[in-house]
């Protein structure tokens, strides 16, 4: 039986090059034989998983990632029964209301501080770097910011909502070179701890909420990083929000990954291990909630530069290891280099986008900003 799902395995991966115990580096080195059976009959559950479990192994995980998703061979594999439930769940209720808006902060962002001081760049950005023109992660994420800065005309004085401001990242950077006054908002406690020191003297707060929670109204409102986790079921409330929260002939602007097919769910493995209640947006959906409240004044999409922002990650994670495990075990080792080479590959196959999308009233002028 298992040389039978063996043979299925081989024949769906012929036209991507990927061998098995070949010896390319993007070949799966396979150590147990339960792994063929694994991945045939629960896909995409069933490859992590068994990643994690010391299953398989490739030199180079990303690469093979790439030339899977390259070829589509994830569409030609069953659907766990798990994907359907997720799906039902998705469409029965609202994964990411009010209630459960904290979950992604608690299981994902609270990790530890250590494992992403250790992984990041110094200002702690955990979105897409900017790589045009830089040639090591610090300066591809400072060209990132620079480049939002100039994207929304950002000038001294004027007041900014960081809708999901992570550790403080586009804050502080706004502050300290653009004399921004920036409040940021999210629902990880670790991240408003560490990032409230990061910013100490700037005027810069941090606060522990939600987006839909916050009150007042500011010169620019942006994301970055941050629609990820809204959910299908909320964008229109997301930019009703950010429409409450924009001053007359202020601008907004939004930074996020996305797919080209409209969805309602993420990866199941994703879902379990990495982002719960996460999912990536289309733009179908995106410019459908935002009808009658915004015109888009600009769509970059910077995906490309993902797949050398994961790496360096992946490489400074990989660096750091020696001093992380004595708080993660291998298991934990496995299942994050997986998480970061995997998503390397798939921004590198176009599988994945990252969007920066400027946005204005309907009745406002085209800003005289930068957009490139």
């Amino acid at each position: 039986m298992a040389n039978s799902y063996c043979q299925a395995i081989e024949t769906l991966l012929q036209e991507t090059g990927v061998k098995i115990n070949g010896t390319d580096p993007w070949d799966l080195q396979v150590h147990d034989e339960r792994f063929f059976q694994r991945v045939f009959r629960e896909g995409e559950m069933g490859l992590g998983e068994s990643y994690m479990d010391g299953w398989w192994d490739a030199e180079a995980v990303d690469q093979m990632i790439d030339r899977v998703l390259s070829h589509q061979v994830q569409k030609r594999i069953r659907k766990d029964g798990r994907v359907w439930w997720l799906a039902i769940k998705s469409r029965l209720f609202n994964r990411q209301n009010r209630h459960r808006a904290f979950i992604i902060g608690q299981k994902h962002y609270d990790r530890g501080n250590d494992l992403y001081v250790a992984m990041l760049d110094k200002r702690l950005n955990y979105t897409c770097a900017y790589w045009h023109n830089a040639d090591d992660l610090d300066s591809a994420q400072e060209a990132k910011l620079d480049l939002v800065c100039r994207k929304i005309g950002l000038e001294p004085g004027m007041t900014v909502l960081d809708l999901g401001c992570g550790w403080g990242a586009f804050a502080k950077f706004a502050a300290e070179k653009y004399g921004a006054r920036v409040l940021g908002v999210t629902v990880s406690k670790e991240q408003v701890e560490l990032g409230t020191q990061m910013c100490k003297g700037l005027p810069v707060e941090l606060r522990l909420l939600d987006y839909r929670q916050v009150d007042g109204q500011f010169d620019r409102v942006i994301s970055i990083g941050i629609m990820e986790h809204v959910g299908y079921k909320n964008y229109r409330t997301y930019f009703r929000q950010v429409d409450r929260c924009l001053k007359p002939g202020g601008l907004a602007f939004v930074h996020t990954i996305g797919t080209d097919v409209s969805t309602v769910t993420t990866s199941n493995w994703i879902e379990k291990y990495i982002f719960p209640n996460g999912q990536l947006p289309s733009l179908r959906q995106l410019t459908t909630a935002m009808e009658g409240l915004f015109v888009v004044e600009d769509l970059h999409n910077i995906g490309p530069h993902y797949d050398p922002t994961l790496m360096a990650w992946y490489q400074n994670f990989l660096q750091a290891w020696p001093k992380l495990r004595r708080r993660y075990d291998e298991r934990f080792f496995r299942m994050w280099s997986y998480y970061l080479l995997s998503s390397a590959g798939g921004f590198r196959s176009r599988y994945a986008q990252v969007w920066q999308i400027v946005l204005t009233r309907q009745n406002q002028k085209q800003p005289d900003c930068r957009f490139s």
